[in-house]
């Protein structure tokens, strides 16, 4: 007979730590948070993205910036102006822009608009509240 040797500690602490738990989440129960008076948001975030649901009122904007965190934006309603990469871009209801790390690019809402970003990495200035760009402070 052979014995089955017990699994390596460091194989043990991997599997542990790719067993996250399941989130189900809705949008609902999510507290809205107020950026200023066109701009608000809420998000889930996971081990390696995050996904915010942003309300962006007519006339909106989102300064120029730029982050080190792939970018997915995905318009569910609505229209939104990008400036990016030297070219302006309309992302209207249905649309998706993906946006790669490190590109500046500044937003306006076209309209009132309901967008959901997809953030790879999970951006730490939203989590920890230090995004003053979009809170209208310097």
């Amino acid at each position: 007979m052979t014995k089955k040797s017990a699994p390596k500690k460091s194989a043990r602490k991997k599997e542990s730590l790719s067993k996250a738990k399941p989130q189900h989440i809705s949008w609902n129960t999510l507290p809205i948070e107020d950026l200023n008076p066109l701009l608000q948001r809420h998000f889930v975030v996971g081990q390696n993205i995050m996904l915010a649901r942003v309300l962006l009122k007519k006339g909106c904007i989102v300064p120029e910036h730029s982050h080190h965190n792939e970018q997915v934006a995905c318009v569910l309603d609505g229209a939104l102006k990008f400036w990016i990469d030297g070219q302006e871009l309309v992302v209207h209801s249905g649309e998706v822009l993906a946006i790669p790390p490190h590109v500046p690019h500044k937003v306006e809402a076209l309209e009132d608009t309901v967008n959901l970003d997809i953030f790879n990495p999970p951006r730490a200035d939203w989590i920890n509240k230090t995004d003053a760009y979009l809170r209208g402070e310097r």
